[in-house]
């Protein structure tokens, strides 16, 4: 077993011990007969219709990735490196989080890699300002009219300072390394800066890349909350559309697998205060991360079974040789 490897098996026993910890604190303190009844409620209907639906949402995901990337590879391509990052998400016990395997996949068929960090890079913010957003706004509907100022105000802080960063990046690493000529990989750094650059002085792609994030993000809860009903959750939308994205955000610290047991526990937490029974919360949440994982394997075998090398356009190249 080579240190990478058992390094990698670290990191996902750790991940899964996370998991495991969280569901038997849930399964310890929630009535275990109320979270199966829940799950009683769904029927397969709903659940391949919801599936199909999150199917189609990260169909969306994908061409908003490639088009940050400049469609600069086909998009069937694209659409396969998205699919095999969320089977390693997801599924794979590796060190390797679906952000890397995606890049990694693009970057075989674009082999730019400065190109590929930049649109991965964005994408990533792009879609915490969107969850950000979304919270604010179920924050602002909860409160009323009176705090809607103030929401506004901190989203308008976040794209600001979300947009700062990608607007400073490009100048700050090449002050760095004239600071520090002698710095390692000083070409890929400023390669890396000049993608950067490259995608902020495309301002309309990026507003457009996070107002369909904002779509893509709004469509995911109003599916989750289809599955709640169902199970017995009923809470006001805009106390969704606040828990939904924080939940989210938790559940992407590094301390369980693909979020198990963490997401489920904090959104039942966060819907308790407006009436939400724990047990049920959970129930809908499970059923929602089969949704993950079964997409995964989805992603797994599409990777598997797809094949072939991936094949850029002959644009890209041209404008990669200028």
């Amino acid at each position: 077993m080579t240190r990478g490897t058992g390094r990698a098996l670290r990191k996902w026993a750790i991940r899964a011990g996370g998991s495991a910890l969280a569901l038997a604190l849930i399964f310890s303190l929630l009535p275990r007969e109320a979270i199966f009844e829940g799950f009683a409620r769904l029927t397969w209907p709903l659940f391949l219709s919801v599936f199909a639906s999150f199917l189609v949402c990260h169909v969306a995901a994908a061409a908003k990735w490639w088009w940050l990337m400049d469609r600069a590879i086909g998009f069937p391509a694209a659409l396969r490196a998205h699919f095999g990052g969320l089977a390693a998400n997801l599924c794979l016990p590796g060190a390797a989080g679906g952000d890397a395997v995606r890049a990694g996949l693009a970057h075989v068929a674009l082999r730019d890699g400065p190109r590929v960090a930049a649109a991965a890079v964005g994408d990533r913010i792009i879609d915490l300002v969107a969850l950000v957003c979304l919270m604010l706004v179920g924050l602002t509907l909860i409160g009323g009219a009176g705090s809607g100022g103030f929401a506004i105000a901190v989203a308008g802080g976040i794209l600001a300072a979300a947009s700062a960063g990608l607007f400073l990046l490009p100048p700050l690493v090449r002050a760095l390394w004239r600071r520090w000529p002698r710095l390692p990989a000083r070409d890929l750094a400023l390669r890396t800066a000049e993608a950067f650059a490259a995608l902020t002085r495309r301002p309309g792609v990026l507003l457009a890349a996070l107002a369909l994030s904002v779509s893509i993000q709004a469509a995911l809860i109003g599916l989750s909350i289809q599955l709640a009903l169902v199970v017995g959750v009923n809470v006001p939308v805009a106390a969704w559309f606040f828990a939904w994205p924080l939940a989210k955000i938790i559940a992407t610290l590094p301390v369980s697998l693909g979020g198990l047991g963490v997401r489920e526990s904090s959104l039942a937490a966060l819907l308790a205060p407006f009436g939400a029974a724990a047990a049920e919360v959970v129930a809908s949440g499970l059923a929602w991360q089969g949704i993950l994982y079964l997409a995964g394997a989805l992603g797994a075998l599409v990777l598997a079974l797809s094949g072939g090398s991936f094949r850029t356009r002959p644009s890209a190249i041209k404008e990669m040789s200028e």
